[in-house]
C-alpha cells in the first residue's frame, strides 16, 4: 500500500493549481467564431440519410406550394393548401444557394471566414476558425425554367373503336349468352337429338302397311292327260296378284298382329277348270302374344324406356351447361367491372403524380427544391404509368372473355365495341345459411339428378335381363276366310240328267273308248253280238252357280265365311343354360353397386362444393368490411401526409407512399366487392339456384 507523506501531498496540490491557471489563460486567448445559423444547413449540407425532399420548416413561394388534394375528391379537383395547426410556429426562411463543402482559402491580408466543421464526438476536441467582420459572398442562383409535363400514355386498345360503345347490365349479358353462346347451343341440340332418337324408337309401335303387286305368267308341260294339257301337252296360266297387309306391335303386353288380304286373278288353259278366268281372295288375321319372356318388357320397350331416361339426362346436362355459362358470364362481368374501375383508380393515381411533378417543377424553378427531386417524381410517374398500362391490358382480357361468352361468332360487330357494364357490385351483410344451401344443392344439382336417372336406367337393365332368363312361350292364332268366283267354261257336254253312254269319246284320246273299240272288234270277228255300253244320266261338268260371277261375287263369298281357316297353337322355346342373359344380368347388378358408390361420392362432392362456396361468400363479406375500413384509414393518412407536406414537414417519398397506399386500399376494396359478387355466383352455381336467381326458365322436354 502506497502511503503519501505530508510534503509530497503538498507538492501535488501545487502542481494541480498551476495546471488549472494555464487552462483558464488559454481559453481567454481563444477568439469567438462569428454567429451563423446553426440549424439551417444549405441544400448540399443536408443529411445524406434523409430521402430527397426531406427539408423541413422551409418557406416556399406561393406558386411552388403544393395544392393538397382530398383523397375522396376525384382526380383534378384541387383544394386550398392546409395551414399549420394552431400553436405551430412556422418561421419563414430564405432559400439558400447550395454551397461547396470545401473551406474557402483566406486572401492576403484578409481575415479568413469561419468554416463550420462537423461536430466531433468529444466536445473538447472541436476546433473553430476565428471570424472577422467581413460579410459572406452572395450566392449565385442559376436560372431554371419548369419543364413541361410528359404526355399521358396511350390507352387505346387494339381492335376496339372509341365511337362504338356497348352498355350492358348483368341481366342483358346473361340474355345474350343464352341466345348466342355456342356451348349452350351444342347442349340444346343434344336434347333435341335425344328426342329424335326417342321418336325413332317409338316408331316401332306404329302400324306398318305393306303391299306386293305381282304379275306371274307360267307355261308348264304336262306328262299325262290328267294335267289338263289337251293336245298341246302344256298348260298356260297368267296370274295378277295384289296382296296388301298391315302389321302392328302392341306396347302393352308385347303382342303383335298381322292382317293380310290376298287377291288373285288367274287365267288358265287347263281343261279341268270349271271357271276361267277366276278371282280368288284370302283374308287372314294372325296374332302372337308372349306369355313369359318379352311379356312385361322386351327389347323394343327396354330401348324406349332407356331412351326416355337419356332425354332426361340430356336435359340435366343442358341445365348444367346453362348454369355453367351463366356463372361464367357473372364472373367475367364482375372481372370487367373491377378492371375498368381499377383502370380509373390507376389513372387518378397517375394524375396525382403528374400534379406532384408540376408542383416540384415550380419549386425547382423557385429554388425551393433541388433538381434531384425531379428524378424521384419522374421515377414514380413512370411506375404509375406502367401500372396503368397493366390495368388497361387487364381490361382488354376481361372484355374479350365476356365477349366470347355473349357473342355467337367472330363476325359480330360487337367485337370492336367498348363494353361498359352498368351494374355495380352488391353487398349483403347477412351471413349464408349453410344448412339451407346444402339442402337446396341436394335437390337441384343437375349432376346428382343425372346419376339418379342413371340409377333408374340400371333398374330397367336389370328388369330386362332378368326377363330374358325366362323360357319363351308364345300364343299363336290365325283366323282366315277365302273367296272364289269366275266365268263358267263353255263345253258340249249334255245337260245334267240326260242319259248318255257310260263310255264315249274318241278312242285315240279316251282309254275307255279305245278299250270298248277293241272289244267290239273281237266280237265282230268271232260273230258275237257287239257290246253296247249302258246309258247313265249325265252328272254335268259345269261349275256351281255360287262360283259364277266377277270380283264382287268373290268378295261376297269371302265375307260369307263359308270357307274359313282357324288355327290356335303355342310356340315353346326352353333355353338350356341361357348364359348370355345371365351374364348380362350379373353385369347390370355390378353396375348398380357402382352407381350407388358414385352417387354417394357426388353427394359428398356437392356438399364440399357448397361448404367451400359458402365460406368464400363469408370470407368475401368480411373482406369487404375490412377493406372499407382500410380504405377510410388510408384516406385519413394521405390527407394528414398532404398537410404535413404542404408545410414542409414531410417528404415526397412519404407522400408517394401514402398515395400508393390509398390506391392499393381502393383496389383492395373494389376487389373484395367484386369477389363477394363472384362468390355469390359461385354459391348459386354450387346450389344450382343460378337460373332461379336470374329468372331463367328452362322447359322440360316432353317424351
Amino acid at each position: 500500500m502506497l502511503i503519501l507523506q505530508p510534503s509530497e501531498f503538498c507538492k501535488i496540490l501545487v502542481l494541480c493549481g498551476a495546471l488549472l491557471v494555464s487552462i483558464c489563460s488559454a481559453k481567454a486567448q481563444t477568439p469567438t467564431p462569428a454567429p451563423t445559423p446553426a440549424t439551417t444547413p444549405n441544400q448540399t449540407q443536408r443529411d445524406a440519410t434523409r430521402p430527397p425532399g426531406g427539408e423541413q420548416n422551409q418557406t416556399q413561394p406561393p406558386e411552388a406550394r403544393p395544392n393538397t388534394q382530398s383523397p375522396q375528391a376525384p382526380p383534378g379537383t384541387q383544394q386550398n393548401p392546409s395551414v399549420a395547426p394552431p400553436g405551430a410556429n412556422v418561421v419563414p426562411q430564405t432559400p439558400s444557394q447550395p454551397q461547396s463543402q470545401q473551406p474557402t482559402e483566406p486572401t492576403q491580408g484578409a481575415t479568413p471566414q469561419p468554416t463550420t466543421q462537423p461536430t466531433p464526438a468529444n466536445p473538447t476536441e472541436q476546433t473553430t476558425t476565428p471570424s472577422t467582420d467581413q460579410e459572406p459572398a452572395q450566392p449565385n442562383f442559376p436560372s431554371s425554367q419548369p419543364r413541361p409535363l410528359p404526355p399521358l400514355p396511350n390507352l387505346t386498345r387494339l381492335g376496339v373503336t372509341g365511337d362504338n360503345t356497348l352498355t350492358l347490365t348483368l341481366n342483358e349479358a346473361i340474355r345474350r349468352a343464352l341466345q348466342n353462346n355456342n356451348d349452350i347451343e351444342v347442349s340444346r341440340n343434344d336434347v333435341r337429338f335425344a328426342e329424335t332418337q326417342l321418336r325413332s324408337l317409338q316408331g316401332v309401335y306404329q302400324p306398318s302397311f305393306n303391299v306386293t303387286p305381282q304379275f306371274d305368267k307360267r307355261i308348264t308341260p304336262q306328262q299325262t292327260s290328267l294335267g289338263g294339257a289337251g293336245q298341246s301337252g302344256t298348260t298356260t296360266s297368267t296370274t295378277y296378284t295384289l296382296s296388301p297387309s298391315m302389321t302392328k306391335a302392341f306396347e302393352h303386353g308385347g303382342g303383335t298382329y298381322t292382317l293380310s288380304f290376298a287377291n288373285q286373278h288367274t287365267d288358265t288353259s287347263s281343261t279341268f277348270s270349271f271357271i276361267n278366268p277366276f278371282y280368288s281372295s284370302n283374308l287372314a288375321l294372325t296374332f302372337t302374344q308372349p306369355l313369359l319372356r318379352n311379356r312385361s318388357i322386351d327389347n323394343n320397350r327396354h330401348l324406349i324406356r332407356v331412351q326416355k331416361k337419356r332425354v332426361e339426362q340430356s336435359d340435366a346436362d343442358f341445365r348444367q351447361k346453362t348454369i355453367d355459362v351463366i356463372s361464367q358470364v357473372q364472373g367475367a362481368y364482375w372481372d370487367l367491372v373491377f378492371a375498368l374501375r381499377d383502370q380509373q383508380i390507376q389513372l387518378a393515381n397517375l394524375n396525382l403524380s403528374r400534379e406532384n411533378l408540376k408542383q416540384v417543377e415550380a419549386q425547382i424553378s423557385a429554388g425551393a427544391k433541388a433538381p434531384l427531386e425531379r428524378a424521384e417524381v419522374l421515377t414514380e410517374l413512370a411506375n404509375r404509368e406502367s401500372t396503368l398500362l397493366t390495368a388497361t391490358q387487364t381490361v382488354s382480357t376481361a372484355e374479350n372473355n365476356l365477349k366470347q361468352l355473349i357473342l355467337q361468332n367472330t363476325s359480330a360487330p360487337e367485337w370492336s365495341a367498348q363494353v361498359t357494364p352498368t351494374d355495380t357490385p352488391v353487398f349483403d351483410t347477412n351471413p349464408v345459411n349453410l344448412n339451407d344451401a346444402i339442402a337446396e344443392a341436394r335437390k337441384n344439382r343437375p349432376d346428382l339428378q343425372r346419376l339418379r336417372v342413371q340409377r333408374e336406367i340400371n333398374a330397367l337393365d336389370i328388369q330386362y335381363f332378368k326377363n330374358q332368363t325366362k323360357p319363351q312361350i308364345d300364343l299363336q292364332s290365325t283366323l282366315a276366310t277365302t273367296g272364289l268366283a269366275g266365268s263358267a267354261v263353255t263345253t258340249s257336254n249334255p245337260a245334267p240328267g240326260t242319259l248318255v253312254p257310260l263310255i264315249s269319246g274318241d278312242p285315240t284320246l279316251n282309254a275307255s273308248a279305245f278299250l270298248l273299240q277293241q272289244i267290239r272288234d273281237i266280237q265282230a270277228r268271232s260273230g258275237f253280238p257287239l257290246a253296247t255300253p249302258p246309258l247313265v244320266a249325265a252328272t254335268g261338268a259345269s261349275a256351281p252357280a255360287d262360283l259364277i260371277g266377277g270380283y264382287g261375287k268373290d268378295l261376297s263369298n269371302l265375307l260369307s265365311f263359308k270357307t274359313r281357316n282357324i288355327t290356335v297353337g303355342v310356340a315353346i322355346q326352353l333355353p338350356v343354360k341361357n348364359q348370355t342373359a345371365q351374364a348380362n344380368l350379373a353385369g347390370a347388378r355390378i353396375q348398380k353397386e357402382q352407381l350407388e358408390a358414385s352417387i354417394r361420392a357426388m353427394e359428398q362432392f356437392a356438399e364440399v362444393d357448397v361448404r367451400n362456396s359458402a365460406q368464400a361468400v363469408e370470407s368475401a363479406r368480411l373482406r369487404v368490411l375490412s377493406a372499407r375500413e382500410a380504405r377510410a384509414n388510408a384516406a385519413v393518412q394521405l390527407e394528414g401526409e398532404q398537410r404535413l407536406y404542404a408545410v414542409g414537414r414531410s417528404t415526397t417519398f412519404l407522400l408517394f407512399q401514402r398515395e400508393n397506399a390509398l390506391a392499393n386500399a381502393r383496389d383492395q376494396e373494389l376487389r373484395a366487392e367484386t369477389d363477394y359478387n363472384k362468390a355469390l355466383a359461385g354459391l348459386q352455381h354450387a346450389t344450382s339456384s343460378t337460373m332461379r336467381a336470374n329468372s331463367v326458365v328452362v322447359e322440360s322436354p316432353t317424351p
